[in-house]
């Protein structure tokens, strides 16, 4: 069974939508099973950087730990939903822990590969993959970047394209996705034994779904996310997975997007 972990974080985020993440968590979380559904504490003040180079982060660092408690009083597969992309990052470290052997599959239309040194805005949404393997002040670094799988994403700044050829994780093009042995090959030449999948909602194309914070043309089309879901799940063990980026503009708009959310939701879970 999953249980879903409500997480709706915004201060992670660069965009100047950014507080309508609560909004999105919230409306996707109304779709889900409220039985399954575990709440987690998110500040409502924006936080402090506290000389770390990462904006909000006294914020993101309390929502760090309550998302790390709420993981561990619980056997059960999770899926948190955010928020920004920051709200994986706890989850992939205790998906690690338990499964040493541990590959992440990480979908989004950007390479979320900053550090605080490189970024531009200082949002941690932008460094989120990166803290995935790389030690900082809101993460220890919890798998190799060797098995880190980046998929979907078609807009990176200079810095990230350079961590992309340098750090030695694996990139797989939204064009790819058409064939979802792409992805199950890229996964299953890191020698992974387990998998965890996180899904920024801007991956999917703009016109399959618009309520994102930062849209990028040339997407994912729906049918080819979710059969990549499928096919990993087919190959590996799903012990992890997260969605974040869903920040519709009104009630309405978010009535319109929840068909499309609620199957990539169902494809995880």
């Amino acid at each position: 069974m999953t249980r879903f972990l409500v997480a709706p974080q915004w201060q992670g985020s660069p965009a100047s939508r950014a507080m309508l993440l609560i909004d999105g968590a919230e409306a996707i979380a109304g779709d889900l099973p409220r039985s399954a559904c575990t709440r987690v504490e998110v500040p409502v003040e924006a936080g402090e950087s506290l000389e770390t180079g990462i904006r909000r982060f006294s914020a993101l660092r309390r929502v760090r730990e309550s998302l790390a408690e709420a993981l561990a009083a619980s056997d059960e597969t999770a899926l948190v939903v955010g928020g920004d992309c920051g709200v994986a990052v706890p989850a992939i470290a205790h998906a690690a822990a338990a499964h040493p052997g541990l590959a992440v599959v990480w979908f989004d239309a950007h390479g979320d590969l900053h550090t605080p040194e490189t970024s531009p805005s200082g949002a941690f949404g932008g460094m989120a993959l990166r803290a995935a393997f790389t030690p900082g002040p809101l993460s220890d670094g919890a798998v190799g970047a060797e098995r880190v799988v980046l998929a979907g994403a078609r807009e990176f700044e200079d810095a990230e394209w350079d961590a992309v050829g340098s750090s030695g994780l694996r990139h797989v093009p939204a064009g790819d996705l058409a064939d979802p042995a792409a992805l199950v090959d890229a996964v299953a030449a890191t020698g992974a034994d387990a998998v965890y999948v996180h899904v920024d909602l801007d991956v999917l194309d703009p016109a399959v779904l618009g309520g994102v914070a930062l849209p990028v043309p040339f997407g994912v089309p729906l049918d080819h996310l979710t059969a990549a879901v499928r096919a990993l799940r087919a190959r590996f063990p799903l012990v992890g997975s997260s969605i974040a980026g869903f920040a519709p503009s009104s009630p309405h708009a978010a009535v319109d997007d929840l068909g499309t959310i609620l199957r990539v939701v169902g494809s995880l879970a």
